[in-house]
């Protein structure tokens, strides 16, 4: 986080001191640096320049408006995987051109939303979507440009749950019912086959999964004899969330597709997210309570689970750190926790914690992928506010539901 970092004890988001933020906006917030997006979408970019790749930025990753209209402005599509994030990127100002709809159980309304729409790609992931997007297409009297995911049997070393590529799970076709589909894609008449689409999972470091994928598409291109006008790679690029992580290197990457693509008349589609929002925000939280249990102290947050769900759902690592640091004093072993009567409502063990005390401020890191777009009302606890600094300045970009009309609906 290059612009999310402590400057003299005090943590900084941009030019702005996050402790000051806490007098604007009722904690807990989501708080975004606009440099910290820019930098990281400008850097993706710069890696893979030499083989022009249209990037979609996956909404599922983070939907909030004022966000996509940015990433807009950038040059971003959109990867979207329901007919809410459709429209939200068409609202964002992306064009239906720059716009590839994935997914495994696109609804018929859905389809006919995306059909209308003329996005890009919809990516079909099963035999039956196919023969509906056929039918749909006939009764609109159109053509519809699809893609076929293929379902690589390909794991990267990640966490079960993010995990997409492997042949049990859900997602994609089969290699061998992929090479059927494409012999018999010429009966269904109102469909065009343009891309190819993988996708095998998140928070991927390691170049070796990316280089097998590379692989299996290369032999499935060469068995088919298609020369597909895409080639849609998807995401998954992870980033650091932690001192022990590494990151996958981008330039690497970057050569091993120039390769692939040398002799090819294609177009590489990327489907990143979290290396584009990852660490461009924190979640601020006030801490409302301390109390010790054994040898822990447990610092009870006003966020919950229901304001950041990865860590329950995924045992996902957020670091921690004050707002305003106590260099000379040190609060020991601590547990963060939430308010939610769940178990399962706790954020991370940290040793050697800054000491602090109730009714101060911390930051939850690296929020910016996953962390919105999975709140809830769980506990019945209203949707919190974000945030987006840019420089000196700050401006609310979604207000914080209000418990009256949480209430009320």
């Amino acid at each position: 986080m290059h612009y999310i970092k402590p400057r003299k004890n005090n943590l900084c988001v941009e030019n702005i001191s996050a402790l000051s933020l806490t007098k604007y906006y009722k904690t807990p917030f989501y708080c975004y640096s606009l440099s910290q997006l820019k930098d990281n979408f400008y850097n993706f970019s710069k890696a893979f320049k030499k083989t022009n790749p249209l990037i979609c930025f996956s909404v599922k990753s983070n939907s909030n408006i004022v966000l996509l209209k940015e990433l807009k402005k950038m040059g971003s599509g959109a990867d979207v995987v329901s007919a809410g994030e459709l429209l939200k990127a068409l609202k964002a100002g992306i064009s239906s051109k720059k716009i590839v709809f994935s997914g495994v159980g696109k609804t018929y309304s859905e389809l006919e939303l995306a059909i209308r729409k003329k996005v890009l790609l919809i990516n079909i992931e099963s035999e039956s979507e196919a023969v509906l997007i056929n039918k749909i297409s006939k009764k609109m009297n159109v053509k519809t440009c699809i893609g076929i995911r293929l379902n690589p049997n390909i794991t990267a070393d990640t966490n079960k749950k993010i995990s997409t590529g492997g042949k049990d799970d859900k997602f994609g076709l089969s290699y061998n019912a992929s090479l059927i589909f494409c012999k018999q894609i010429n009966t269904l008449k109102n469909l065009k086959l343009k891309g190819i689409s993988v996708h095998i999972g998140s928070q991927i470091t390691d170049i070796k999964p990316f280089k097998k994928v590379i692989g299996i598409i290369d032999k499935f291109i060469k068995k088919t004899k298609i020369n597909f006008e895409f080639i849609d790679l998807g995401g998954g690029m992870g980033i650091s969330y932690s001192e022990k992580n590494k990151t996958l290197n981008l330039n690497n990457y970057a050569s091993l597709i120039r390769k692939f693509i040398k002799n090819k008349k294609t177009q590489i589609i990327f489907e990143p997210g979290r290396i584009i929002t990852g660490n461009t925000s924190i979640l601020i939280t006030k801490i409302t309570y301390i109390k010790k249990n054994n040898n822990k102290n447990f610092i009870i947050l006003d966020a919950g689970m229901n304001d950041l769900m990865r860590p329950a759902l995924y045992n996902a690592y957020h670091k921690i750190i004050p707002l305003k640091k106590n260099k000379k004093n040190i609060l020991g072993k601590v547990e963060f926790v939430g308010p939610i009567c769940e178990s399962s409502d706790k954020f991370v063990n940290q040793n050697n914690f800054s000491k602090v005390k109730e009714g101060d401020y911390v930051a939850i890191t690296n929020v910016g992928a996953y962390g919105m777009s999975l709140t809830s009302n769980y506990n019945t606890r209203p949707i919190i506010a974000e945030i987006l600094v840019s420089g000196s300045k700050h401006k609310l970009i979604k207000k914080r539901q209000s418990l009256e009309s949480l209430i009320n609906n």
